[in-house]
This record gives structure tokens, sequence and C-alpha cells, in this order.
């Protein structure tokens, strides 16, 4: 079940007598709890007839207690049990100890006054638990997964369009990429973003870099970008900018070694007839990496990507080795590699 499948079946007061809302995608989550919540108890109600536990510090038949206790002066209650990570296959240690027959018990008779939600922060249930099957097969389960590349520009431009600016799929792949595809950061940026231009107005690919925050792996990008279009004196002060932010020599080499790899990597597929959205499953890269890196790759035959990775390599084992102090090494390589 969907988010939005969830919240048209409360609005419609079809409430299930327990929900497993289980993944890693936090902010689904929390907004599937919320929804429960608004739709189930009147404002006034929720002091008295909403609990939220955690399973890690209270035992579970301490919930399943509350879970059968009347509502106070309403009609329902909610009670969620965090971390409820014996719906999975993993081991846990638990501060308390849990009698989870409590739990099984209830399941097979649930108060129809009390909506029940177990949240999992794993990304899968085990399905081979009797208490699992019981669940979903009286109750609902929501998938919190978090999204993939083309349901993350989908989401971009949905959000924009409630907000009432404009994102084009180029601006929005290209935020994606930078933020990544976790909703709660894409909320925090798409908020601030639509704030900045203001309502009709379009979010383009020079505000995303004016006011998202630049990560060492973007300042690389530019670095290595500089570099392939021979602009040594920009490539260098992006890289003296790093080692302001006491950014490691031998991160920052890394970082450089995996570019050009990605570049070796995208110019061999496309080579063979790949498109870009294959290559970006080939190598596990964001479709808006695999883009750029085919345009850095026009630059540079396969000789020249191999002569670029053995400099590094041996950059490299000067750095850990003490050849040389490692900022120079770094200038040395990237003056190398304008030419």
């Amino acid at each position: 079940m969907s988010i939005t499948a969830l919240q048209k079946k409360l609005k419609q007061n079809q409430f299930a007598p327990y929900y497993i809302l289980y993944g890693t995608e936090s902010y689904i989550i929390e907004k599937a709890i919320s929804s429960i919540v608004s739709y189930a108890l009147n404002d006034e109600d929720k002091d008295f007839n909403y609990s939220v536990y955690d399973y890690q510090e209270t035992p579970v038949q301490a919930v399943m207690e509350d879970a059968e206790t009347l509502p106070f002066m309403g009609d329902r209650r909610v009670v969620v049990i965090k971390n409820a990570l014996f719906l999975t296959g993993a081991k846990y240690k638990s501060k308390v100890e849990h009698d989870l027959s409590t739990v099984e018990r209830y399941i097979q008779d649930p108060a129809d006054f009390t909506i029940l939600v177990f949240v999992v922060p794993a990304e899968k249930l085990d399905e081979r638990k009797k208490i699992v099957k019981t669940l979903k097969k009286n109750g609902e389960v929501l998938a919190a997964s978090p999204l993939s590349g083309d349901s993350a520009i989908e989401w971009i431009k949905d959000r924009a369009m409630q907000q009432g600016v404009f994102i084009d799929a180029d601006a929005a792949q290209y935020l994606s990429s930078k933020v990544g595809n976790e909703l709660m950061a894409l909320v925090q940026e798409m908020d601030k973003l639509a704030l900045f231009v203001g309502e009709g107005n379009n979010i383009s690919i020079e505000v995303i870099d004016q006011l998202v925050p630049r990560t060492l792996e973007d300042n690389i990008f530019s670095l290595i970008d500089d570099i392939v279009h021979k602009k040594i004196d920009e490539a260098l002060r992006t890289f003296y900018d790093l080692m302001k932010q006491n950014e490691e020599p031998i991160k920052i080499l890394s970082l450089m070694a995996r570019q050009f790899r990605i570049i070796f990597g995208v110019k061999e597929l496309f080579a063979k007839g790949y498109g870009e959205k294959q290559i970006a499953g080939a190598l596990k890269l964001h479709p808006y990496a695999v883009k750029l890196a085919s345009r850095q790759a026009r630059m540079f035959d396969e000789q020249e990507l191999f002569t670029l990775l053995d400099r590094i390599a041996e950059a490299d084992y000067e750095m850990k080795t003490g050849k040389m102090d490692k900022q120079l090494i770094l200038e040395l390589i990237m003056l190398k590699m304008a030419k």
C-alpha cells in the first residue's frame, strides 16, 4: 500500500485494526503516522488517546495492555510501537524482557477501539514468521522504500507543482543527483528553493547551484571538468578552496580516481551501444552523473584515460609513502592532466 492509498482509506474512515509501516524512508513513515493520528483522533483526544512506545525500551506486554485499555473521553486510541524489530529476521539486543505471546494473542482478537501501529525501520519483514503472516492478513502494510531515480524526478516535479513553482526534468534530475533520493532532504531543499524563487517562477539549475550546498564530490567533479576543458586556473582555485576547508589530499585524489574510472566505464559502455539509463544501471550511478561523465568522456581516448589512471595510482603511492608533500603532488598531477 502507498501513502496515497492509505490516506484515501483514512479519509473514508476505513481504519485497519493494525498497520505495519516498514522501510528506511523515515519521511514516509512519519507522514503515515501523522495521517493515521489526524484522521483517527480529534485534537482534544490526542493527549489522552495517543501513545508512542519504543520496543527497545518498553516491554511489549505493557504496550498490549495499553492497546486493550478503553479510550478516555473519545472513540479510539492510537498506539504506536517503534523499532518493532521482532517482525524482521535481524538479531538485536533489547534492554527489556518481552513476552511476544501477548502480541500474538492480541492480533488474533484486537480491540475494536484501538489502532495499533508497528514501525519497522528495516528494508524487509521476515515473511516466514507466523506473526508477520497474521498481521499482513488482517492489517495493512505500507512499504516506505527510497525513491528510485525516475520516481525521485517525478516527485520533485509534483512537489514543485504543489508549491506553485516550476522545475524542468533536467533541473529535477540535477537536484536529485546533488541531494540524493531521501525524501526528508528533498522536502527541505524544495521548500527552500520554492520560497526563494517565489510562486509562479522557475527553479533552474543555476538557482540550485546557488542555494543547495556543494558536496566534496560536487567540487571534485567541477575540478575535473575544469581540467578537462583546460581551465587550470579555475581548477586550482577549487583545489585551494578545498585545502582551506581542511580536506584530506588522499581523499581528494581517491575521488578524482573514482571520477576518471566512471568516465572510462561510461566511454566503454557507450562504445558498446548502451544508452544512458542502461549505463546508470550497470555502473550503479545516478543518471545525471552518467550524462555529465559522457560529456567528459568525449574529451579523451581510452589510452589517455589509462595514462591518467596510472598517474593517479603513482601519485597515491607517493602520498602514502611520504615521498613528497601531498598538496604539491596534487598540484603537479593537475598540471600534467591539463596539458
